[in-house]
């Protein structure tokens, strides 16, 4: 079974970029996405991926907390392609930087569009209370606040956030 362990953070800094090994841009969609998931008809997300000229689909389990069900599964370019045209109610696109500290690989995402403005860092872990470095860039911890789940970026994107929810 597919588990992922994955810590999410706001930064606190931009001394990560002198760390960063590669970067590359991604553009996803849902085929089922947090409309579903909210109504209680679905119990995961699935979405369609696309970076340079790979694509998959990633179903994830739709529950709280760093632990949850994902399985990823290759698909051709030209099927992702036509999938996030025709079947995901928009497209959410970003920068990911690959950074690693100490041995940890930190995925540094710069979110585009609708949801500019808004960078998380992510950490995904062998267990739940694996220790992690926490370099001086790692900000406050987010991975509990649903509005940070990238399913949820695309109903309800960053630019659209109140001062009060950015800060919360």
């Amino acid at each position: 079974m597919g588990i992922e362990i994955e810590r999410k953070f706001l930064l606190a800094g931009d001394g990560w970029r002198e760390h960063v090994e590669r970067s590359e841009t991604l553009a996803q969609g849902y085929l089922v996405d947090a409309g579903a998931i909210t109504a209680g008809h679905a119990a995961c997300s699935v979405r369609v991926r696309r970076s340079g000229e790979r694509a998959w689909l990633n179903i994830k389990s739709a529950t709280l907390g760093i632990e949850r069900q994902e399985y990823d599964y290759p698909i051709p370019l030209a099927d992702a392609e036509r999938l996030l045209a025709d079947l995901c109610n928009g497209v959410l696109q970003k920068h990911r930087h690959h950074v690693m500290v100490d041995g940890a690989h930190f995925e540094i995402d710069e979110f585009l569009g609708a949801n500019a403005g808004l960078w998380v860092a992510e950490i995904e872990l062998p267990a739940v209370d694996a220790p992690y470095p926490r370099p001086p860039w790692l900000g406050r911890e987010v991975s509990d606040q649903v509005r940070y789940f990238n399913v949820n970026l695309i109903d309800r994107p960053y630019t659209q956030w109140t001062a009060a929810e950015r800060e919360a």
